[in-house]
């Protein structure tokens, strides 16, 4: 009996050391985050006006293709070039952008596909934010877009949503195309961020389209309707792309740099389903 005892005091002595322990974890993330939120908040966030007249352009929808061969791509002006470089240059506008979701969506995928630069998933683990960075030349102006792409559940990720969102310039709010647990979930995602963030321009984006396409049409449909139901709740413009055939990936980033800087935007809404819609 004394050793029976023994063993239950032992082991909830153990469970104790183990609750304190995932206590004083959670605490120190916290600090953390918050430090990360406020280094960053040391560097206001510039803004620099384009010459007038630039503009979006672009034809009429046509049927799935990628970014680079689409013939309803949007095109800025001739002079918007990616670019790895410069990035200590006086000249740049540093601009920062965050990504949520439910976790298995595509986010990475996705973020990698435009940027490149994945982060260890050891150190991913940690910190709980993806970070890249991806520099572009816009009429003239050099602009550096810091995409935070939050790791995790909803839940999990509740600790890393303040550090994201501070000084977001824009939020894209992920889902996958072929679960509907996920697109729900972007209201969640959603009511949480704007907590933090009441100006950033709201963008939705359906990912692994091409897994879409092969559901039957009806459902298709359904997840369609529900998906531009909720970007209208949310005042959001909606983008179903593919990081596997970088579809509309370009695009989404293209219109962020129009909406941010005032640039015309002439693209057409593409509602048929089958293709990679697009609302707004």
């Amino acid at each position: 009996m004394a050793k029976l005892c023994r063993k239950t005091f032992h082991f909830n002595l153990k469970k104790k050391i183990l609750w304190r322990i995932s206590v004083l974890r959670r605490y120190l993330r916290s600090i953390w985050n918050h430090f990360r939120a406020c280094w960053l908040g040391k560097s206001s966030i510039k803004y620099r006006q384009l010459p007038p007249g630039a503009t979006v352009s672009s034809s009429s929808p046509s049927p799935p293709a990628s970014d680079a061969s689409s013939t309803n791509m949007v095109s800025l002006p001739p002079c918007y070039v990616d670019r790895g470089d410069g990035k200590d240059s006086p000249d740049l506008v540093s601009l920062k952008i965050s990504l949520f979701g439910d976790p298995h969506i595509g986010k990475t995928s996705f973020l990698t596909k435009y940027a490149g630069g994945e982060k260890g998933a050891e150190e991913f683990a940690v910190t709980g934010i993806n970070q890249v960075d991806k520099t572009l030349c816009v009429k003239g102006a050099r602009i550096s877009y810091s995409i935070w792409e939050v790791g995790g559940d909803y839940y999990s990720s509740l600790d890393h949503i303040p550090a994201a969102c501070k000084d977001s310039v824009a939020m894209i709010f992920m889902f996958d195309l072929t679960s509907r647990r996920t697109l729900n979930s972007v209201i969640s995602w959603y009511q949480h961020a704007r907590k933090w963030n009441q100006t950033a321009i709201p963008v939705m984006v359906g990912t692994k389209f091409d897994d879409f396409v092969q559901l039957p049409i009806d459902l298709q449909w359904t997840i369609a309707s529900q998906a531009r139901s909720y970007a209208k709740a949310v005042n959001a413009t909606l983008f179903f792309s593919s990081a596997t055939y970088n579809i509309n990936v370009n695009k989404i980033f293209k219109f962020i740099t129009a909406k941010l800087f005032n640039l015309h935007w002439n693209l057409e809404r593409n509602l048929t389903i089958g293709e990679p819609l697009i609302d707004f």
